[in-house]
């Protein structure tokens, strides 16, 4: 019979290893997804839309705006970096991200106020105004009104 003694720090070594290399491959990584937040609100005639986007530079940012729906898109860009600066290590995300946000009314988006100022990207979006509702009185009028013309008053 074949004894073997278990060796815990052994295998804990082996662990630390296998984890240290999971580490060192996602942070070697260029496609980190990530995705800015968001802070959505309204303001009765408009809707007002701001995203943190620290590290961005607004010629790396390309914004659409469509009457349902904000399309964010963009790249934090890596810095070349050199050892004679004492880095050693970085927690900084880079990479490319892309977020759409589902907007709750629809918005007027050809006459949207953008502005990117410090690193927070702010949207005013006007709200659509609604369709009035008209209400046509038939029965006055023997079933022949046009539009745009209201009833004879009894």
């Amino acid at each position: 019979m074949l004894v073997r003694y278990w060796q815990p720090w052994r295998e804990i070594d082996t662990l630390r290893r296998q984890f240290d290399q999971l580490f060192d491959s996602v942070a070697s990584s260029d496609s980190f997804d990530w995705t800015p937040a968001i802070e959505l609100k309204d303001t009765g005639n408009e809707l007002v839309v701001r995203a943190q986007l620290p590290g961005i530079d607004a010629k790396n940012l390309d914004v659409q705006v469509m009457r349902n729906a904000i399309s964010l898109a963009g790249e934090h860009r890596q810095e070349q970096r050199t050892e004679e600066h004492g880095l050693f290590r970085t927690e900084f995300r880079y990479g490319k991200f892309q977020r759409v946000i589902p907007l709750p009314v629809e918005v007027q988006n050809d006459q949207v106020k953008a502005e990117f100022k410090e690193g927070i990207l702010s949207l005013t979006l006007p709200k659509v105004e609604q369709a009035k509702v008209v209400k046509l009185n038939l029965a006055d009028t023997g079933g022949a009104l046009e539009a745009g013309t209201e009833a004879p008053q009894a």
